[in-house]
């Protein structure tokens, strides 16, 4: 599954343009590259990969979280009664239409 998501994230996510960001990152990098000795230099651009990698984990997990939920609440819309709205009942559990101390049970389709 976790390679379905990761092939839903490629197709939909587009990453922003940000050529103000990337002219700034380019800049910095020239003035690290001439302010700091070879070691220090790896060091920071160590650091700012581990960043990068973080952010990028971060945003496939957003996607994933909202892909789940967006599925729980597809499969609770599909077990709807055609007429009718879900009616009060300490006998169920949550769901993504009520606060959790809320809880709901469909009405008998009758």
């Amino acid at each position: 599954m976790n390679k379905t998501l990761t092939a839903l994230y490629d197709s939909f996510y587009t990453p922003p343009q940000a050529a103000d960001t990337r002219t700034e990152i380019e800049v910095l990098h020239k003035q690290l590259i001439l302010k700091l000795d070879k070691p220090e230099r790896k060091m920071v651009l160590r650091l700012i990969d581990a960043k990068d990698r973080l952010a990028e984990e971060l945003s496939m997990d957003s996607f994933v979280c909202g892909f789940r939920l967006a599925w729980q609440l597809a499969n609770e819309l599909i077990s709807y009664p055609e007429h009718g709205r879900p009616t009060r009942s300490d006998q169920t559990g949550w769901d993504a239409r009520v606060a959790p101390q809320e809880r709901w049970k469909l009405p008998e389709r009758g």
